[in-house]
C-alpha cells in the first residue's frame, strides 16, 4: 500500500497528466519544419538556434546555391536538406509546417504551395506586400484549415506583453489615448546586410515599400493587438527618401498616423534612426508605460505617482521563441488568442494599415478605412 504522502504526490501527477500542466517539450516528437528561402536575414534566428527539442529542421528550399553553401558552412547544416524549389523539399522530406525566410512578395506563392498540402505556415514580418496578396493567403489557409502565423521581433519581448498586461488586465493608466512606436535603424545597406537580402527589401514589389513596410509593420502590428483587433477610423501618412543615392526606389523614412474614435497611433518607421530601435509609448486617460527594449520599462500611473523602472526576465517557453510557439501551437499545446500578435487577424489588419499608409502618402490625403 503506498504511503499517504506517495499517494498524494501520485493522484497530484495523475491529474497534471490529465489536464496538460507539467508536461515538458520533450514529451512530443519534434516539430518537422521545412524553410522556405535564406534570402531573409533573420532566417539566422532558425538556422542558429540552440537545439530544444522541439523543431527539427528537414529541408531547405533556396536555389541559390552559393548562399545556401555560405549559411552551410557558417551553421554547420548538410547541403543534402537543401533543395532547388519548394516542391522538390515538400516531396522528399515531408514536413510538418514551413517558415517563410524569402521576399514578402513570395509569401503568397509559399502558402499556395503548402496549404493545399495541410502544411502549416509562419512567415517573417509582415504578412503580405498588399492587402490582395493577403486576402488570398488568408483564404487558403482557412480553406485548408492550417496556421498562418506572422513573426515579429517584438512579439517575444517581455515589456510589451507586461505593458499590455498593465492596460487590459489591471488598468494601470486608464483608457489609451495615444500610442507611439519607434522601429528602425541606419538603413540595411549602413548596417552592411548581405547583398541578397538588400536587393528585394529595397524593391517596391518584392518588398512592398521601404521603410514603411520593413519597420511600419511592427508599429501597426503591436496597435492591432493593444487595441484588441479594433481597426483604425482613419490613416494618413508622410513618406521621404532621405537618401536617394542609396534608396532610389523605395522610402527610407515614414510616418504614419492612426485615428480611432478615442485614441491616435503614431508609427514612426526609419532606416535614418543614428542606432537601432524598437520601443514602445503607451499614454492612457492617467499615466503612461514605456517600454523601452526587451527587456526594459517604466511607468507612471497618475500624474501624483512616482515613475516606477522595471528590468523584465525573458518569458518563458514557449512563449519566449517564434519556433517553440509554432510548435506549441501546431501541437495544441497553445490556443492563440484572438488578434494576438501572430494572428492571421491581426496581421490582416497590418497589411490594410500599411495599405492605406502608400496610398496616403501618394495621394496627400487622409485615407478613411471602410
Amino acid at each position: 500500500m503506498l504511503k499517504p504522502k506517495t499517494l498524494l504526490l501520485s493522484v497530484i501527477s495523475g491529474l497534471m497528466t490529465l489536464f496538460g500542466y507539467g508536461q515538458s517539450k520533450t514529451n512530443q516528437p519534434p516539430l518537422r519544419i521545412g524553410v522556405a528561402g535564406l534570402t531573409h536575414t533573420h532566417v539566422h534566428w532558425i538556422l542558429g538556434r540552440e537545439d530544444r527539442g522541439d523543431i527539427e529542421i528537414v529541408g531547405i528550399a533556396e536555389p541559390n546555391r552559393d548562399l545556401a553553401e555560405r549559411f552551410a558552412k557558417q551553421h554547420g547544416f548538410s547541403m543534402d536538406i537543401v533543395f532547388p524549389s519548394m516542391e522538390e523539399m515538400l516531396d522528399k522530406t515531408k514536413p510538418e509546417a514551413v517558415t517563410a525566410f524569402n521576399s514578402t512578395f513570395e509569401h503568397l506563392e509559399t502558402v499556395e504551395i503548402c496549404a493545399p498540402r495541410g502544411i502549416h505556415i509562419m512567415v517573417e514580418k509582415p504578412l503580405a506586400v498588399n492587402s490582395k496578396h493577403a486576402k488570398k493567403m488568408a483564404a487558403l489557409a482557412r480553406q485548408h484549415q492550417v496556421q498562418l502565423l506572422t513573426n515579429y521581433e517584438t512579439t517575444w519581448y517581455a515589456t510589451n506583453h507586461k505593458a499590455y498586461e498593465l492596460v487590459h488586465e489591471k488598468q494601470h493608466i486608464g483608457p489609451i489615448r495615444k500610442m507611439v512606436i519607434h522601429d528602425g535603424h541606419q538603413g540595411p545597406k549602413e548596417i552592411g546586410v548581405n547583398q541578397e537580402f538588400l536587393d528585394w527589401l529595397t524593391d517596391p514589389v518584392l518588398n512592398g515599400g521601404g521603410a514603411v513596410t520593413d519597420f511600419g509593420c511592427y508599429g501597426a502590428n503591436l496597435m492591432a493587438w493593444l487595441m484588441k483587433g479594433q481597426r483604425p477610423s482613419s490613416v494618413s501618412a508622410t513618406l521621404q527618401t532621405i537618401k536617394p543615392n542609396v534608396y532610389p526606389k523605395v522610402d527610407d523614412e515614414a510616418t504614419i498616423v492612426l485615428t480611432y474614435p478615442e485614441a491616435q497611433g503614431i508609427i514612426q518607421a526609419s532606416w535614418n534612426w543614428p542606432y537601432s530601435r524598437k520601443d514602445t509609448e503607451i499614454y492612457g486617460k492617467e499615466g503612461y508605460i514605456i517600454a523601452e527594449n526587451r527587456s526594459q520599462m517604466r511607468s507612471r500611473p497618475t500624474e501624483k505617482a512616482k515613475e516606477t523602472r522595471e528590468s523584465l526576465e525573458e518569458r518563458k517557453d514557449p512563449v519566449n521563441d517564434p519556433f517553440a510557439y509554432l510548435a506549441a501551437v501546431i501541437q495544441g499545446r497553445i490556443q492563440p488568442p484572438p488578434f494576438a500578435l501572430s494572428s492571421l487577424e491581426n496581421n490582416l489588419i497590418v497589411v490594410e494599415i500599411l495599405d492605406a499608409a502608400k496610398k496616403s502618402a501618394k495621394k496627400g490625403k487622409v485615407i478613411k478605412m471602410k
